[in-house]
C-alpha cells in the first residue's frame, strides 16, 4: 500500500509544516501534543535507498544536510485516495473531481544545510520546459506527477487495484517520477517528501488564524475565486487557496511565484508571532487541519527531525526562482513553456546552496530564541509586466507588497 497509517505526523501546505519545524524551536508542551500526530499520518514510499538520510540524534543540531521536495498537487482526492466531497470542492472554486488533472502547480526545493543555520526555498516554474525522467520527453515540469501516474494506472488495474487503493497506488508512482525529474534537472538529491492538496492548504491557512498579505492592487478573478482590495489583509480559508492559486488575470507564472513566496514567509511569521505551538487551542486546531491533508515520504520521522533543529538560537528560510530564459516558449504539444537552461539552473542552485547570506529577521518569539522569518527574493528572474520599472514607486506601507 502507498498509504499507512502512523499518525498524523507534522507536516503542511508547501512549507506549513517544515518552516514550522525548521526555524523554531518550543516547549516541551508543543512537543507533548505534537508527538500525538506519531499515530497515523498518510506516508509514500518514494525515496530512493540511496537518497535516504539517517535520523540525527533528537535535541542535537542536523547533522546531514538535506534537500525537501514541497509540492502542491491540482487534485480533487484525497491522501486516501477518495474524491474530496462537492462541497468542499464548491468552497474552493475547484470544479468537480474531472477537473484538475494532478498536476503539481507548486513545486518549491527546501535546502536545510548541516547545523540547521537557515534554509533556502527555490520555486520551481510549473510551466518549466525540461526532460521529464523515464523517458517521457520534454514537456513541461508540472505535468511529470500526471505522467507517472497515468503511466501505472494500466499495469496496476491488470494487478486487480481498484478505486482508492488504485488511486493512491498511482500516486506513488506519480511522485516518484516527478522526483527523479526535479533531481534530473536541478543536480540535487531529494531527501524527503511532502504533498498537499487544495483542500489541505485552504484548511491548515484557517488553522493558523489567517495570514497578512499586501497586494499592489485590487484583484477580482472568477475562476479562482480572488476578490481582493489593495493593500494589506488577513485571509484565511477559500481566499487563502485563491490568492496562491490565481492564475488569470497575472502578467505571468512568475508573478504566481512571488504570491506563494510572500504567503508562506508571511504564514511562517504568523505561527510564529501567533505562539502556535504554545497555544493549547490554536495548537489543536493546526493539528487537526493536518489530518487528512498531507502525504510524507515513508521513513521521514518529522518530529525527530524538528527535535533536531530545536536547539538553534537564530534562523532564517530566504526564498528564491530558478533563472528563465523565456516565459513565452513555444512548444510542439504543450502550448507556451518556460524556456530553462538545465546547466544555468544547476549552476544557480549549486551557487544559491552555498550562499551564507541567510540571516533571522525580527525579534526571538515566545522567549524561545527564535527570530520569526520574513525574507523573501527571487532571484536570477526575468521582469514581468508587472515589474516596478514600469509602475509608479509604491508608498512606504506598500513595501513589500504583490501582484
Amino acid at each position: 500500500m502507498l498509504l499507512t497509517s502512523r499518525g498524523r505526523r507534522i507536516g503542511g501546505r508547501v512549507a506549513l509544516g517544515l518552516v514550522s519545524a525548521a526555524v523554531l524551536g518550543v516547549t516541551g508542551f508543543a512537543w507533548t501534543q505534537l508527538s500525538r500526530l506519531d499515530a497515523g499520518i498518510v506516508t509514500a514510499d518514494v525515496i530512493a535507498p540511496s537518497a535516504q538520510v539517517p535520523d540525527g540524534p533528537p535535541g542535537q543540531p542536523l547533522q546531514v544536510a538535506q534537500n525537501i521536495l514541497l509540492v502542491g498537487i491540482d487534485s480533487r482526492t484525497g491522501p486516501d485516495g477518495n474524491p474530496l466531497p462537492q462541497n468542499v470542492l464548491d468552497a474552493l472554486h475547484a470544479g468537480d473531481s474531472r477537473d484538475g488533472g494532478d498536476t503539481t502547480d507548486t513545486m518549491i526545493v527546501v535546502h536545510i544545510p548541516a547545523g540547521g543555520v537557515g534554509a533556502t526555498a527555490i520555486s520551481i516554474p510549473r510551466d518549466s520546459y525540461v526532460d521529464i525522467a523515464g523517458g517521457f520527453g520534454k514537456h513541461k515540469i508540472n505535468s511529470a506527477y500526471s505522467r507517472g501516474k497515468n503511466a501505472a494506472m494500466t499495469s496496476l488495474r491488470a494487478q486487480g487495484l481498484t478505486g482508492a487503493q488504485l488511486e493512491v497506488k498511482a500516486d506513488e508512482a506519480g511522485a516518484k517520477l516527478t522526483i527523479q525529474t526535479i533531481e534530473q534537472f536541478t543536480g540535487l538529491s531529494i531527501n524527503h517528501y511532502a504533498a498537499v492538496n487544495l483542500a489541505g492548504f485552504s484548511a491548515l491557512s484557517e488553522a493558523v488564524g489567517g495570514v497578512e498579505v499586501c497586494l499592489k492592487e485590487p484583484v477580482q478573478d472568477k475562476f479562482s475565486g480572488a476578490s481582493f482590495p489593495a493593500g494589506k489583509q488577513l485571509l484565511s480559508g477559500p481566499q487563502a487557496l485563491a490568492f496562491v492559486r490565481q492564475r488569470h488575470g497575472l502578467p505571468s507564472d512568475l508573478d504566481r511565484i512571488a504570491r506563494q513566496q510572500a504567503f508562506l514567509s508571511s504564514m511562517a511569521k504568523t505561527v510564529l508571532d501567533a505562539g502556535t505551538f504554545t497555544d493549547p487551542t490554536r495548537l489543536s486546531a493546526l493539528i487537526d487541519a493536518i489530518q487528512g491533508s498531507v502525504v510524507l515520504d515513508r521513513g521521514w520521522d518529522v518530529l525527530s527531525f524538528a527535535q533536531q533543529l530545536r536547539g538553534m538560537s537564530s534562523g532564517a528560510l530566504k526564498f528564491q526562482t530558478i533563472p528563465v530564459q523565456s516565459l513565452s516558449l513555444p512548444t510542439l504539444s504543450d502550448g507556451d513553456a518556460v524556456k530553462v537552461d538545465p546547466a544555468q539552473v544547476k549552476a544557480f542552485v549549486k551557487t544559491a546552496l552555498n550562499s551564507t547570506t541567510v540571516a533571522a529577521v525580527g525579534e526571538p518569539t515566545d522567549g524561545i530564541g527564535i527570530k520569526p522569518v520574513a525574507a523573501t527574493s527571487s532571484v536570477a528572474a526575468p521582469p514581468s509586466s508587472s515589474s516596478t520599472s514600469s509602475m509608479p514607486s509604491l508608498p512606504p506601507e506598500m513595501a513589500g507588497c504583490v501582484s
